[in-house]
């Protein structure tokens, strides 16, 4: 498979501040591969390092093989698609899309009928004379998408697109945008601190932190089986269980993480087949969440567990005081390696 972007041992200083430090990573053609983390993480960094907006202080990146670690960014097939769309106020529609265009010369007949073509593939034909002040904030997303699209790069990167549009909207254009990915076949590289959005929109997933990756992997593998007490807390919810309480819990050595919805409520005082671990607790705390309800469960070592339950189950057995029995596979503990040291 041809590798869309390489970093190779690459790292970016800023005087004292290691904001890469020492990454290596493969982005392949045709991917939509997320970079998630906190702020300071890197993540944006490393998109900034592909545009060609930072150069490295060590390593070596590459672009479909060729090596970009000093090419200025219009020599780059890449283009950006940034959190605020930089899109010029006094321009209408057509003509910020058009605007590489128009930078390289191209006659204002043909610049106008590819962004024609840009503008109908983000479902935004109609709306050519528009000024951006007239358009919503999901509108003014899609002209910078078909901007950044019209000049046909190989890798686009986007830098936290939806971080200004209300929930119902972002959660649209999440999937839109995947199928645009899709029927395209452009590689996207996406910036987002938003665990939902890498989730459920990619490909693959690195995870960033302190300038360094925990973790990369399909959205599926980082959430079952995260690699560090870091990636298990940042991505989803997760009971972190220490080693005396894992030994206890499960007779297993090792800190391990367990998402709340692999706990059960145990009936009666039944034992489950091998292979479970079983403990008893005290409900000290309940949030409704609409289709399921997230309980803090209290065990006689002082441990809190979150669990998990569909509302639409049956009535959770529980005593008057709030006494349950709880139960979780000894599979779906998920050992957790340490996290990277703090750089310097």
């Amino acid at each position: 498979m041809d590798i869309a972007v390489r970093f190779e041992r690459v790292s970016r200083h800023f005087g004292e501040v290691r904001a890469v430090d020492d990454v290596s990573l493969e982005v392949r053609a045709g991917e939509f591969f997320a970079m998630l983390g906190p702020s300071g993480s890197g993540k944006t960094t490393c998109l900034r390092l592909i545009a060609g907006f930072e150069r490295p202080s060590a390593g070596h990146i590459e672009i479909f093989g060729v090596q970009a670690d000093r090419l200025p960014p219009f020599e780059r097939d890449v283009n950006t698609v940034f959190q605020d769309y930089a899109l010029f106020p006094h321009m209408n529609v057509i003509d910020n899309v058009c605007y590489g265009l128009m930078v390289r010369r191209v006659s204002r007949r043909e610049r106008h009928g590819r962004g024609a073509e840009m503008l109908n593939l983000v479902r935004l034909e109609g709306l050519e004379t528009r000024r951006p002040s007239q358009l919503s904030g999901g509108q003014r997303q899609r002209v910078a998408l078909a901007r950044a699209l019209i000049n046909q790069p190989k890798v686009l990167l986007l830098d936290e697109p939806l971080g200004a549009l209300d929930l119902k909207l972002r959660e649209e254009m999440q999937s839109e945008l995947k199928t645009l990915q899709r029927s395209l076949g452009i590689t996207f590289v996406f910036v987002t601190h938003d665990q939902g959005e890498a989730l459920s929109m990619s490909d693959r997933v690195a995870v960033f932190n302190k300038g360094r990756i925990a973790q990369v992997d399909t959205p599926e593998t980082i959430y079952a089986r995260p690699a560090t007490r870091f990636v298990a807390d940042f991505v989803g919810h997760a009971n972190i269980i220490e080693p005396a309480s894992a030994q206890r819990l499960a007779g297993r050595a090792g800190t391990f993480a367990l998402r709340p919805e692999k706990i059960r409520f145990a009936a009666g005082g039944a034992m489950p087949e091998t292979g479970w671990a079983m403990t008893d607790g005290q409900v000290v705390a309940a949030q409704y969440h609409g289709s399921h309800t997230r309980y803090e469960i209290r065990l006689t070592d002082g441990l809190v567990l979150i669990a998990q339950r569909q509302n639409e189950a049956e009535p959770m057995a529980a005593s008057a005081d709030g006494r349950v029995r709880l139960a979780w596979r000894l599979d779906d503990m998920t050992p957790l390696g340490p996290d990277s040291e703090a750089p310097p």
